[in-house]
């Protein structure tokens, strides 16, 4: 099957990194006691809550949203990933996805019918690397600057839109923590923030909560470990922008040589 047939983002277990990331929140949840390293915790914008009280106020409140912003720029098995996606629980979902050094492909979800794809240069021609050079020239010629509609029940589909299910992403997050180390105050995006951290072993993940309007989680930092990585969200209760293109930009993927 040519690249110009199934122009896709490698699959790189975009789904299994953010599930890990979110159960990092969980943070030790067997390891100790509730109160552990905290029989004296000082006031501060959560009063006298404990670090556990804090995660899980943050989860339950975080897992009510119904459209949200992942930034999200992590290291995996197959290279690094990024991805910039405004989502709701309806469905919709916008942004741009990139794996490894293969270049970017932007995505629009606007129903449950269709997804939209448009790859910049740098990915069509790691996608037709290997073709004869009157192929590669063909496919630029193709695809640059047009979006390529598929249906979203096409495998190849499924796996681009991994990260566009907010119900998924947000039900990863779980509750019953028993273990929270209350840290410093600081800001993420310009919104103040309470830190939460835990360390096992040669990993420390810190989750940064807000603390004023709802107490949402705004960031997860997992560092060390095989898979290190970072989720910033924003945008919450923002309606999602995600608009079919023009039909003179679209190609449809069943016309594809």
């Amino acid at each position: 099957m040519s690249a110009a047939r199934h122009p896709r983002t490698r699959r790189a277990r975009r789904a299994a990194l953010v599930s890990a990331l979110c159960a990092a929140v969980a943070l030790g949840a067997t390891a100790c006691g509730p109160t552990s390293g905290e029989a004296k915790a000082p006031a501060g914008p959560f009063g006298d809550l404990t670090g556990p009280q804090i995660a899980n106020k943050a989860i339950a409140a975080t897992k009510k949203a119904d459209s949200l912003t992942l930034d999200l720029a992590a290291k995996t098995t197959d290279g690094p990933m990024k991805a910039y996606l405004a989502m709701d629980t309806t469905g919709k979902c916008a942004g741009t996805l990139s794996v490894d050094t293969t270049g970017t492909a932007e995505l629009i979800k606007a129903d449950d019918k269709d997804v939209y794809l448009r790859f910049d240069e740098a990915f069509l021609k790691a996608q037709a690397k290997g073709e004869p050079a009157e192929v590669q020239e063909a496919i630029l010629k193709e695809l640059k600057g047009r979006w390529v509609k598929t249906p979203v029940t096409d495998p190849d589909a499924k796996d681009n839109l991994e990260l566009c299910d907010l119900k998924a992403l947000l039900g990863d997050f779980e509750e019953g923590i028993n273990f929270a180390v209350k840290g410093k105050e600081t800001t993420v995006g310009g919104k103040k923030a309470l830190t939460l951290t835990e360390k096992s072993g040669g990993e420390t993940t810190t989750v940064y909560v807000a603390t004023e309007g709802e107490p949402v989680i705004l960031k997860v930092v997992a560092a060390g470990g095989e898979e290190p990585g970072t989720m910033t969200f924003t945008d919450y209760g923002k309606p999602v922008q995600a608009k079919v293109p023009a039909a003179k930009d679209v190609i449809d993927e069943k016309k594809l040589g």
